[in-house]
């Protein structure tokens, strides 16, 4: 027994894999591919964190910073190769009202608090209960994240400059029109169709890097009057310095930054927990939630101290690192590096790429990324999981992630246990061993949905002196359950017959003696090995 403690606590303690390329030797080949991924990857981040800090209300390089090192840490200790992280929309809706009314100081220390909560939920192996998500509700997510990023990048088609913050994110702007619109739209088109064509051409250059450098060479060589990534803002800075937040170290501060950092937290790991699982099954791989909590966790306390506004993991940065052929810890460096050489030394060249470019590439994110195979799949599966898949993707849409997932785990769980509800039925007969008496086998779990369904299958006053209630087809859950066989052997006590449990499983009987509600204590019948009749007590639970 120590010995298997032992094993277990080591089990819990094992070392996480930190190699850098797990599944193959890292050849040439394998290194142009992850370090050129990096490349398209980091220019697919810098207009998501520009404008991810615009809607927080923080300056851009609060996002740029927060994009470097959470991609960098998540990255190199993180659970899945191949995953990028980094500011996101769906943490910068949140932040919004908490820079408004306390200022920016108040977010750092707000994302370190969220990085303790994370690290935290990791220790305690919490990312296991991402194993509860239902599928309809990841098609649920992934569609409507899709759309979310489908639906940002309208912003890139209005007069840079024009949009407010009210205080609620980014609202408001004029629209491009005309020649500069035309143009636009043309060269989103042609990146597009660049992306779509390049893998059917060569493999050498990821398509999205294609389509982004074939677009950008037309633009500034022929001088086109069109957006570019410049008129949103400057992304020249420095290096992120170490700066502890300027903020009250009291309890008013804790009280204001808490609701925050649960919030923020929680939005985090979901994200970053569903993209891990999107991501796992498009690479094959499994495991590593604990591991990425931990790393997202690490990243975002390290971001509060330096400067940068947190995150988490990145849908469609993920998407075009994995179809871009990223499958290593390599693609997320390279693009963490990458993302601080542009704010070091190549801000003036990347400003001048053409936003339409990064639209084209996220379009195809877009394509990529919606499940298109669920409205078929929404015909040929069961009304509740076709309504579940439709109400994630409209709450993910209208509301946040967060929201979504657990309104659709709820409904899920709810349609769950309804129809687990409408199994409980008995099979009565005369009992063989016991002369006279009458027995009912259950059939279906007794749990708190099917508790009183269970108390009409018994006929109290028609029913022999001895009734035998035969659990071998159900299982005793919880303590609804228990509760209704209390309130069952009450009645038929009060109307002077006896009740006997037979055939428990260990669970069961383990339940059932743990309350008391077992007159004998005996380790044979959870076995079958004999059948033990056990009588009932009753009033532990409160009466009948």
């Amino acid at each position: 027994m120590p010995r298997a403690i032992l094993a277990s606590f080591a089990k819990r303690l094992a070392i996480p894999d930190l190699r850098w390329s797990p599944d193959e030797g890292l050849t040439v080949s394998r290194l142009r591919i992850e370090l050129l991924s990096g490349l398209t990857v980091a220019l697919a981040l810098v207009p998501e964190a520009v404008a991810f800090a615009f809607v927080a209300g923080v300056h851009p390089l609060v996002g740029l910073y927060a994009a470097f090192l959470v991609g960098l840490i998540t990255a190199l200790i993180g659970g899945r190769p191949g995953m990028i992280s980094g500011a996101t929309g769906a943490l910068a809706v949140v932040m919004v009202a908490l820079v408004a009314q306390h200022g920016v100081e108040y977010l750092f220390a707000t994302v370190v608090l969220m990085g303790i909560l994370q690290v935290i939920a990791g220790a305690m192996h919490w990312g296991r209960f991402i194993r509860l998500v239902p599928h309809p509700v990841m098609l649920g997510f992934v569609n409507g994240l899709a759309i979310v990023i489908f639906l940002a990048q309208m912003g890139q088609f209005k007069v840079p400059g024009t949009m407010e913050n009210t205080g609620h994110g980014m609202s408001g702007g004029e629209w491009l029109s005309g020649l500069q619109l035309y143009t636009m739209l043309g060269l989103v088109g042609l990146t597009m169709a660049v992306i779509w064509v390049m893998p059917r051409v060569t493999r050498v250059i990821p398509a999205p890097l294609a389509g982004i450098v074939v677009v950008a060479a037309l633009v500034i060589g022929f001088g086109l009057n069109v957006p570019r990534v410049g008129d949103l803002a400057s992304i020249e800075g420095g290096l992120p310095m170490f700066h502890i937040p300027m903020v009250p170290l009291n309890w008013e501060t804790f009280e204001i930054i808490l609701p925050y950092a649960v919030i923020l937290a929680a939005i985090g790991l979901i994200e970053s927990l569903l993209t891990l699982n999107l991501v796992g099954e498009i690479t094959g791989k499994r495991g590593g939630a604990s591991q990425e909590c931990i790393a997202q966790g690490v990243s975002n306390v390290a971001t509060g101290f330096f400067g940068g506004m947190g995150g988490c993991a990145m849908i469609g940065q993920s998407m075009i690192n994995v179809k871009s052929g990223g499958r290593t810890r390599i693609a997320g460096i390279a693009a963490a590096m990458f993302l601080l050489i542009f704010i070091l030394f190549a801000a003036p060249l990347i400003e001048q790429i053409p936003l339409a470019a990064l639209v084209g590439v996220m379009f195809m994110v877009v394509i990529g990324t919606f499940a298109w195979n669920s409205f078929n799949i929404m015909r040929k599966v069961p009304l509740t999981d076709a309504f579940v898949i439709v109400l994630v993707t409209v709450v993910t849409v209208m509301e946040d992630l967060a929201v979504a997932v657990v309104v659709g785990v709820i409904v899920s769980a709810l349609a769950y246990a309804w129809n687990n509800a409408k199994r409980i039925h008995s099979i009565t007969r005369e009992s063989e061993t016991e002369k006279g008496a009458k027995v009912y086998e259950i059939q279906g779990p007794l749990f708190f949905g099917s508790s009183e369904g269970f108390l009409e299958v018994f006929d109290v006053s028609g029913d022999p002196e001895t009734v035998i209630i035969d659990f071998a087809a159900s299982r005793v859950v919880d303590q609804s359950a228990l509760q209704a066989i209390e309130n069952i052997a009450g009645k038929y006590e009060s109307a002077g017959k006896r009740v006997m449990l037979r055939h428990l499983s260990r669970d069961c009987h383990k339940l059932l003696n743990k309350a008391g509600h077992l007159m004998v204590d005996s380790d044979d019948d959870p076995d079958y090995e004999l059948a033990v009749d056990y009588s009932v007590r009753t009033g532990i639970l409160g009466g009948h």
